[in-house]
């Protein structure tokens, strides 16, 4: 599945108020649907990547060998979802956003998941 197709079946997640494909190295969008106000999703994927970052760098600190899964940041009326890509994806990440009162969040993060595993970069 390309970038497009990936976004458009993220937004299909019950309560998805945006998404995006960012390069944490960069902190550009690759490709960004839905948002809004109150959702600037440019913005978000610059933040986001900062906490990206962060991470990386912790574990290579701490000398763990081992890969963040994903990465969830609760706010009271949302959440937000970020799963770097496998290896072969370089350094991109999935960012979503979830409207806490209508979205599942094992269900999105079994979204993400499958669309990471079908998405072609």
């Amino acid at each position: 599945m390309n970038i497009e197709t990936a976004l458009k079946e993220a937004m299909t997640i019950d309560g998805a108020l945006g998404v995006a494909l960012v390069d944490y190295e960069s902190g550009m969008s690759l490709g960004t649907l839905g948002g809004g106000q109150g959702l600037d999703l440019e913005v978000a994927a610059a933040g986001n990547t900062e906490v990206v970052r962060a991470k990386t760098r912790t574990l290579e600190l701490l000398g763990m060998e081992d890969t963040v899964e994903d990465i969830l940041i609760t706010l009271g009326a949302q959440y937000h979802l970020i799963r770097p890509l496998g290896s072969t994806s370089g350094t991109l990440f999935l960012y979503l956003a979830l409207d806490r009162t209508r979205g599942n969040l094992a269900l999105a993060r079994h979204a993400l998941k499958r669309i990471e595993r079908e998405l072609e970069v």
